[in-house]
């Protein structure tokens, strides 16, 4: 298992932690055992599912308690997985979601289903190379996300959840076709001159959605009417239009600067205060909020903020909290999907297990 690093130090490592082990015998037999607790390994067992699925099983769970009941192993797990103890957290609701995401995780100790995760696949059109990232989460600490771009818009996908939104939902959308021109750097400290901005652009996106929608009507009508030969030039319009807005979006990122000043506005809450005070350009995005259970999941607007090929950042409008990404660096084996096909069905597969 591959562990961020302490929160809210996203730059820092991931952490390796052994989960089971095989050992090949004679004969096609082989043993199995369970790595988890602090009792040593012990007896377990893997079972092959299906393609790209299997799951492991422990048969000594009392391997996995300690002798000071739950009360010690949950101060354990807190030293381990976020380098503090109880005391160091003041935060009343920060205490109460990092005992939930506790219970979350302990209740699956035993059995465990791993299912394949493909990288995203890359394009020479892309804003910045696809991959996996470290982000900062509030409360929640640090979580990851995998990038992936798909034409005019990026998706970032939860690979690890916590108990508001769960792994394989789709927490950022950024909307390429939309960039951000950020005030100047003075005005830029005003939260609400970067809402008014970012709301502006909101209406605009809605407003395009619904022109968008009356005209494929429209088209979907005239088709039904129209002649088969009639149906051509419609298509090649719409195509010509398409490469036309392409255009237009790279000459807005082609006079961008090089990089420009940042900062967050006053009121934003940042986990990590050690976030670049330069970026190269900023779009409009929608973020996703919940409420515990993933219960009334909505999309809100945001800011994406891109200061290198290695780190980004997301400012969600409506809870005033910034989010710091940072690249992960580990370099996976056989993890590249074998078409894009594959791995946008992997998408909607890991989203539709955690609906």
């Amino acid at each position: 298992m591959y562990l961020p690093p302490h929160d809210p130090h996203v730059d820092d490592p991931m952490r390796f932690k052994p989960l089971f082990r095989i050992h090949l015998m004679e004969r096609k037999c082989a043993t199995v055992e369970c790595m988890y607790g602090h009792k040593g390994p012990h007896n377990g067992h893997i079972q092959i599912v299906k393609k790209d699925e299997f799951s492991t099983k422990c048969n000594q769970t009392d391997h996995h308690r300690m002798s000071g009941g739950r009360q010690e192993e949950f101060r354990t797990w807190l030293r381990e997985e976020w380098g503090r103890t109880l005391e160091d957290i003041f935060h009343e609701h920060m205490q109460e979601l990092i005992l939930m995401k506790f219970i979350y995780t302990s209740q699956y100790d035993n059995c465990l289903t791993y299912r394949r995760i493909y990288l995203p696949p890359s394009s020479p059109g892309d804003l910045i190379p696809p991959g996996l990232f470290k982000g900062t989460y509030g409360s929640h600490g640090l979580e990851i996300v995998m990038l992936s771009f798909h034409g005019k818009k990026a998706k970032g996908t939860k690979i690890t959840g916590d108990p508001n939104i769960p792994a394989g939902q789709q927490t950022v959308e950024i909307d390429l076709a939309h960039p951000l021109q950020l005030p100047d750097i003075e005005n830029l400290r005003d939260f609400s001159e970067l809402s008014r901005i970012v709301l502006e652009v909101q209406e605009q996106v809605r407003r395009e959605e619904q022109e968008r929608e009356q005209r494929q009507q429209e088209e979907e009508e005239h088709s039904q009417q129209a002649a088969s030969q009639s149906a051509s030039p419609l298509g090649g319009e719409g195509a010509e239009g398409e490469e036309t807005a392409a255009g237009a979006e790279g000459t807005t990122q082609d006079k961008a600067p090089a990089s420009q000043p940042f900062v967050l506005p006053m009121g934003v809450i940042s986990r990590n205060e050690d976030y670049p005070r330069t970026c190269r350009i900023c779009f409009y995005g929608t973020g996703l909020i919940a409420g515990h259970g993933f219960t009334s999941p909505e999309r809100t607007p945001g800011v994406f903020v891109l200061f290198d090929d290695d780190r980004f950042g997301f400012i969600w409008l409506e809870l005033k909290s910034f989010s710091l990404y940072s690249r992960i660096k580990v370099s996976f084996q056989n993890a590249q999907a074998p078409s894009r096909e594959a791995f946008d069905e992997m998408l909607k597969n890991i989203q539709s297990l955690a609906t």
